[in-house]
């Protein structure tokens, strides 16, 4: 379970490029995770604002850290368990990712190419495995 260290630079460069336009971004990726699943909308009871905050905040912590496995992992294990209090399962997790994916090409358009698709891939297969392990 490991990524390489071009994938890594891969996905730190493009998040960086996100950052700026992270409200947008967060708005964005609630729509495509909605628009993938409506049944989803229910378990976000809180201020979507906020709520897209947290996202942001979160990913910009896991994208820093992806040179850090082993500092990153608890993080995401803690994230998981909490989760699970939402109403999160283990099938949720590749709605996400296909949002997730979905984001980053309207994001970054040309910038999102297909080698920066398969290292935010990699990087999210990574995450979900680790974050669905803590849960089991």
């Amino acid at each position: 379970m490991s990524l390489t260290p071009k994938q890594i630079h891969l996905v730190q460069d493009s998040f960086a490029k996100v950052e700026p336009i992270a409200d947008q971004a967060a708005v964005i990726f609630y729509q495509q995770l909605f628009a993938i699943d409506p049944s989803l909308q229910n378990m976000f009871k809180h201020d979507m604002k906020a709520q897209g905050k947290m996202l942001m905040s979160t990913l910009k912590l896991a994208v820093g850290s992806l040179n850090n496995l082993p500092k990153l992992i608890p993080v995401l294990e803690k994230l998981a368990v909490r989760h699970l209090d939402y109403g999160v399962k283990n099938e949720h997790y590749t709605l996400v990712g296909n949002a997730l994916l979905r984001t980053l090409k309207i994001g970054l358009g040309d910038g999102f190419n297909d080698e920066t698709r398969e290292a935010w891939s990699a990087t999210y297969r990574l995450m979900a495995k680790v974050m669905k392990t803590a849960t089991v």
